[in-house]
Order: structure tokens, then sequence, then C-alpha cells
């Protein structure tokens, strides 16, 4: 394992009191630390009064009558994926100890994290291609990714030009999604029906060094819209044999994956014809959240004096500030701060704002006090597709007409309506041409409450009729 070891990760030493899954799954502590110089032929101690050394919920095991934890460490070295439980990742066994007194617990590295694999079956094709753009913009090899499921019946008719639909899956998804489609016995059953729609349906995979890539180009993770549009897509539509002239090329996703499938839609207008996007991410960001990036003082902190919450159930009850957010965020990421976590923040960190000097990610806020940084929050703006389309309506207007569905419950447990509502708003008062988007929200529903494949399958279903009958 010595020999698999890459100098500059994280270690991150996690501890559960239940066993019913690994503690790097779940955890109820967990300890962060990015050795200097170490020698993976020496032991390296973590000493958690070390000022370099974080951990979330000291509190539970400062009371030393507490019994037994299950403990796991994981070494974060995969510099190309920002994600903990990923390919090329290093980990330990389980180990149990009772915190009756300090004391020190001895773990061994010894296991590696494998690639993902796709699960075979008749009607999935994976793809795994490496891109020139991305290879060339990180020197070094970067690979795109996806898998597909094909419609019942394609290998009878593989010469026939079916619909395609590019699903994006939700925060730091991988292509492996495929996998969880085809073990549902009851969407399989439904796709092999006569009711199911014949669409080719390909799930993306958002692997980025920082986390999620958004699908979008970016100062940070590299051209990675350009490399989709112009390298992977292409190549996956020739194999399929889908006539990439057609008007049959569709979007879908929820969450994270709901943002991308509208982002794509307005970043590429002619080249998709139609997007189903879900509990978006925040589209507007004024409403970040509850947060105006562009003028409140603090992510932290509201206007009020409060703490600012993040999430919260469908009753409105919080459950987790932004503060806590981001100090998880900051003990998994190798800098010690959000910056390289792979979480939510680093990600939109990474994809929304410019490089900083070092080659780095310039913070948006700071990782300790949460105070937003304006001059760096101007720069998101091209992102923020309620600006995007507020400056350019007279061009995207008639290009996205017919084309765009959102859907989002108006508890969204990461309060992400509240920018879906004041999109709606613009978009409601559009002129030349008048905005056909179809914005719909559902009382006391939470985050994705009304998002699955087979729904998005169906609504798809009535846009490919509706081009049809305009083509006769």
């Amino acid at each position: 394992m010595q020999g698999k070891f890459l100098p500059g990760g994280r270690l991150l030493v996690h501890l559960s009191r239940q066993i019913e899954s690994e503690p790097r799954n779940k955890s109820d502590v967990t300890i962060g630390y990015t050795p200097a110089k170490w020698n993976p032929q020496n032991i390296t101690e973590i000493n958690t009064k070390d000022k370099n050394v974080l951990i979330s919920n000291a509190a539970k095991i400062a009371d030393t009558s507490t019994g037994k934890f299950y403990v796991q460490v994981v070494y974060k070295q995969n510099m190309d994926d920002g994600q903990e439980n990923v390919a090329g990742n290093l980990y330990s066994t389980i180990d149990s100890i009772e915190i009756t007194s300090p004391k020190k617990v001895h773990l061994t590295l010894f296991k590696i994290i494998p690639e993902i694999v796709i699960v075979k079956h008749p009607l999935v094709k994976s793809f795994v291609i490496q891109s020139k753009l991305l290879s060339d913009f990180s020197n070094h090899p970067r690979y795109l990714k996806a898998a597909v499921l094909l419609p019942a019946g394609y290998n009878e008719n593989n010469h026939t030009s079916y619909p395609i639909c590019y699903k994006i899956p939700g925060l730091n998804g991988r292509y492996n999604g495929i996998n969880g489609l085809v073990a549902n016995k009851t969407f399989m059953d439904w796709w092999y029906s006569a009711d199911a729609p014949k669409v080719i349906y390909v799930v993306l995979d958002s692997q980025g060094p920082y986390g999620d890539t958004y699908q979008v180009d970016s100062e940070n993770n590299g051209p990675c819209g350009k490399a989709l549009t112009e390298e992977l897509i292409p190549h996956i539509e020739k194999t399929v044999h889908y006539t990439a002239g057609s008007t049959y090329r569709f979007l879908a996703g929820n969450s994270t994956g709901g943002w991308v499938a509208l982002g794509l839609q307005v970043f590429y207008p002619d080249f998709f014809n139609g997007t189903w996007a879900f509990s978006p991410d925040p589209i507007d960001f004024e409403h970040y959240g509850l947060i105006d990036i562009y003028h409140d003082e603090s992510i932290f902190y509201n206007r009020y004096g409060y703490l600012q919450p993040g999430r919260r159930t469908t009753n409105g009850e919080p459950t987790y500030s932004m503060k806590d957010w981001i100090k998880a965020e900051n003990l998994a990421s190798r800098t010690g701060n959000y910056l390289v976590s792979g979480g939510q923040f680093g990600a939109y960190n990474a994809v929304f704002g410019p490089k900083g000097n070092d080659g780095l990610p310039s913070l948006l806020f700071d990782p300790i006090t949460g105070k937003i940084d304006h001059d760096i929050a101007k720069q998101w703006e091209k992102y923020d597709l309620k600006k995007v389309l507020q400056k350019n309506w007279s061009l995207l207007g008639p290009k996205l007409q017919g084309k765009v569905y959102i859907w989002v419950g108006d508890m969204d447990g990461l309060y992400s309506n509240v920018a879906v509502r004041y999109f709606k708003m613009f978009m409601d008062k559009t002129e030349n041409p008048t905005s056909d988007a179809s914005i719909n929200f559902t009382a006391m529903a939470g985050h994705g409450a009304e998002w699955s494949d087979k729904h998005a399958f169906e609504l798809i279903a009535k846009r490919i009729a509706i081009i049809q009958k305009n083509q006769q």
C-alpha cells in the first residue's frame, strides 16, 4: 500500500457509536488533519489539541462516560476527485475503543477504494473517454464518463434514431447511478412496458477536482461545458446512432442536477430542446438559500444578527446552520478551509468563482467569520441564471420558448424555493417574448419530493408529442 500513497492528502478519522455502516460512511465525530512531509513508512500522530487539527462534535467524546466508539480512518489523496469515498483514496479497517480516559488508537491504511463498476445489462452501455480539452487545461489526463440506458427494443432496432435525454445526478453524483436504475424492478418493469417512451437515457458523471463540476466551463475546473457538448455527447450519440441534427436532445435532473439541467439549457439554448429541473440549487444568487451574496455581509449571520440556517424540515424547523455547514467542509479539506472540501460550498466556489493567485479557487467568504468578499461575488454573476436571462432576454427568450420546466417544493429543505420564486417573478414579466416556462410549486413539499426518473420521462413524452405535432 505504501507504493500507492500520494503526499499532500487529508487524513479523516471517523468515530461512530453504531456499527450498522462503516464509520467513514456515517460518523458522529470526525477529526481532520493534513500531515506535513509525512513518510508513510513511519507512524504519524494526530493530536486533537493541535490548532491544525479540526474536529466536529468534540463534545460527544469529551464526556468519558459515553462508552464505546467504532473508529476508522480515510486518507483523501485523489486530487482529481474532491470526494472522500472515491477511487484511489486509502482507508483502514474498523477498530473500537472505550473512551474512559485519554488514550492512543493505532490505525493502519491498508485498503484502497476501487474504481466504479457499471452493471452488465443488455440495455446498458458505459463510456469513459479521455478529454483533450480538460487534459490540456490540467496538464494531466482527465476523463469524461457516462452510462446509457437504452430503450426496450433498441437492440432489435439499433439503427433507429431515438430521442435522447441527459440526466445530471445530484451533488457529486457518478455515472454508476445507472446501477440503481437497473436494480429498481418497478422502474425496469415499466421501462420494458409499452407505456414507457422510447428514449435513450444518459447518466452523466459530475467528478471534478474540487467536487461537482456542474458541467459548465469555469476558471478552476476547466472547460467542462465545452468538453461535454463537443467531446462526450458527440461520442455517445455517434455510438448509439442518435441523429445529431434532430430536435430530440433533452436534459433532466434534481437538486444540483436541477441547476445543471437548467443551466445547460440556458448556456446552450440551441443544442438542447427541453429541460426538466427539479428542486434546483439556487438559480438566483440574490437568494442563495436565504443569503444575498451581493449585499449581505456574512453567510453565517443574517441581517437581524441571527445564525443563518442552511437546512430545515418541511415544517420549517432549522436543522443545520450555515456556520456548522462550513465548519464541516473546512474539516474535510486538506487546506483546512472549504476550498478543496469536495462539498457543496467547495464545489460552488470552484465552479462560480475566479482562480486565485495561488492557482486555487478564490474564496467567496471567509471560512472562519463568514464575511463575504463582494468583489468575488460580483464575478459569480455570469452563473446567476436570473441575471444571465435579464441581460440577454432578447437573444435567449425566443430560443427557450417551450423548453423550460421547473418544479420545487415550497418547503424545500435547502431553501431553494426562494430563488425559484424570484426567478418566476422575473420570467412572468418578460416581454418579446413573454416566457412560457412552466414553473411549479407544491405546498409543504420538501427537496426533490416529486422527482423520479419515471415522472421526468412522463413529462418528456409530452414534449416529444408537441415537437412531433409541430413537425407534421
